[in-house]
């Protein structure tokens, strides 16, 4: 007997023995045989197609990798580094400005859309993004149509579309879940940010409803048209159980689907959010009695998915735990600061590391009973606390020992819900400020290392700079210890009044005394609602003081003039600041070896 004939014989035997589980399936015809295989051959290349773009990921993200640590090392000690300052050629500068950093039309990808001031209908992807989204899309158009035989009877047809849009529905809720954690291995493995894991999330979860509601509604017409109308489809629901619990659990996607625009998720996202993992739980749970109860080959993808999800989530329960509670429960210090605006200070029990761009998620139970929100980090480091022997007032050194207490510090400004909770409970204390049990989840995101660009260009709009500060703290340092490539560190920060200042001034207190500091660190704040031009002063030639909005292309122009090596140019702010500075890079792509980041988060 050939292989061939093997494994048909034995798709059959197990066909036969889910009938005979199911009294009320009929037996498999060679059709139903031959269209088993196929899926079994579907759902493999759609697992093998997934596994291809993680492995394309993981080779470009290591070859760029590799030369930016092949490109530090043989800078430093470098002042111009003029090999690394032009491209080489205007190929890749061209698939940079055209493909990767292009918005998807002309300069829109950040900004959001707006009907009103409360409502907001979300943002475009890039053009890269757009270009994996719509080849996803086709993948999965492709492989829920092919070997299909349309030209069958109409019932064999809709039988057909029914178990390969299911089987492709359960497959892609594995990457789905995945996306969707906060301790995505993806995150740190292809170093591609949680904004772009989102995006991603989001759409692949309208493609796996599609395809359960292509799945529902080619059952339901089968069933109509061969089994007697309507009438049989209700009695058939009423009658198994099975098909009972796959109506809840598509009805749950369903609602999924229509709560989780980006219009409701900003208007009432604590809702949001308490909603959706109810409805996630809810068809977790009725699709897998849908699954088992019929007998379907497809319950190992849904495992693993529900494994993948609890995972993630007692991961975060072990971090909070580990990193939070002790001896002594981590507290934060609220302090209200001008410009609706508050620094909150945690005092962490354990030791933590944290790199630049990272986030964590603030726990504040008696601001915002269990929600969380995620926040940068803007600055890290740890005090000693000085302990004296109780039993002794004794000054001698063994009497006296140092203990650090890690802390993180954010500056998280006022909106709406949790942060404007926060801020009104901060104003109305005692010397506005107050402390209170606190719970830090994280850190997570990636960190783009900028230490093998010669030039570096930070740019931040308003709260943006506290992604910027930990980078001009380590470029500040490592200049001093000669373990960076870089030779000038630009920041740019724009800001509505001076008083916004305060918000980061005991950090930038500390980078200014930095050794060094002058030689490689420039500063221009530019106020774009000063109350008086007397506000508009220049304490140094180093950090300058400008009325007005700046001109982002004229100050790359003048940074391109004087650059040294490889240039970064990283923002955070407004989408509009976004797009602007995106705009400006793309167009100076083939003047300079520039790299742009791009720091976002969207929900």
């Amino acid at each position: 007997m050939s292989t061939t004939m093997l494994g048909r014989t034995i798709l059959a035997l197990l066909y036969l023995f889910i009938g005979s589980v199911m009294a009320a399936a009929p037996a498999p015809t060679s059709t139903d045989v031959k269209s088993m295989e196929e899926n079994l051959c579907y759902s493999k290349w759609a697992m093998v197609s997934i596994a291809g773009i993680i492995a394309l990921t993981f080779a470009w993200k290591l070859v760029y990798h590799l030369q930016a640590k092949l490109r530090l090392l043989l800078c430093l000690g470098n002042e111009r580094q003029q090999y690394w300052a032009a491209p080489k050629s205007d190929i890749f500068p061209t698939v940079k400005r055209e493909i990767l950093w292009a918005p998807m039309f002309a300069k829109r990808h950040n900004r959001e859309f707006k009907l009103s001031r409360a409502m907001n209908v979300g943002t475009l992807p890039t053009r890269f993004q757009g270009l994996f989204l719509l080849a996803f899309l086709a993948v999965n158009i492709a492989f829920c149509t092919l070997s299909i035989d349309w030209s069958a009877k109409r019932s064999v047809v809709l039988k057909q579309v029914r178990n390969r849009t299911g089987i492709m529905s359960t497959i892609n809720m594995v990457p789905l879940f995945v996306l969707a954690g906060r301790n995505n291995p993806l995150i740190g493995f292809l170093r591609i940010s949680f904004d772009t894991y989102n995006l991603i999330h989001r759409w692949l979860g309208r493609i796996v409803v599609l395809e359960a509601l292509a799945h529902g509604i080619a059952f339901s017409i089968n069933k109509v048209e061969n089994g007697g109308g309507l009438a049989a489809l209700g009695t058939t629901l009423k009658t198994s159980y099975s098909l009972q619990m796959g109506f809840i659990a598509l009805l749950a996607f369903i609602v999924i689907l229509l709560h989780s625009p980006s219009i409701f998720r900003h208007a009432f996202y604590e809702t949001f959010l308490t909603v959706h993992i109810i409805l996630v739980a809810l068809m977790l749970g009725t699709l897998w009695f849908h699954l088992n109860l019929s007998g379907e080959a497809w319950v190992p993808y849904l495992k693993a998915t529900i494994a993948l999800w609890a995972a993630d989530r007692a991961i975060r329960l072990i971090r909070i735990f580990y990193r939070n509670v002790s001896t002594k429960m981590a507290r934060a210090t609220v302090e209200a600061l001008a410009g609706d605006a508050v620094r909150v200070t945690v005092t962490m029990p354990r030791p933590w590391k944290f790199q630049p761009g990272q986030h964590a998620y603030l726990y504040m139970p008696t601001v915002g009973l269990w929600t969380s929100h995620p926040f940068t980090v803007a600055w890290s480091e740890c005090r000693e606390v000085i302990k004296f022997d109780n039993k002794e007032l004794s000054l001698h050194r063994q009497d006296i020992f140092t203990k650090e207490k890690p802390t993180m510090s954010f500056i998280i400004r006022r909106r709406t819900g949790f942060t404007d909770t926060l801020y009104k409970k901060a104003v109305s204390s005692p010397d506005k400020l107050f402390s209170t049990i606190a719970f830090a989840e994280g850190p997570y995101g990636t960190c783009h290392s900028l230490d093998s660009y010669g030039t570096a260009v930070l740019i931040a709009g308003g709260v943006g700079i506290t992604h910027q500060v930990p980078y001009i703290q380590r470029l500040v340092e490592g200049y001093r210890d000669g373990t960076v490539a870089t030779r000038s560190v630009t920041l740019v920060w724009i800001i509505q009044s001076p008083e916004h200042l305060e918000w980061i001034r005991p950090w930038m207190t500390s980078i200014l005394a930095l050794e060094k500091r002058r030689d490689v660190l420039k500063i221009m704040l530019f106020v774009t609602k000063p109350k008086s031009t007397k506000e508009i002063r220049s304490p140094s030639s180093t950090v300058q003081m400008f009325p007005g909005k700046p001109n982002i292309g004229t100050l790359l122009d003048m940074e391109i003039e004087n650059k040294a090596g490889t240039m970064a140019v990283a923002v955070c702010g407004s989408g509009s600041l976004s797009d602007d500075v995106r705009a400006a890079v793309r167009l100076r792509s083939h003047k300079a070896n520039i790299d742009f980041f791009e720091e976002a988060f969207s929900w």
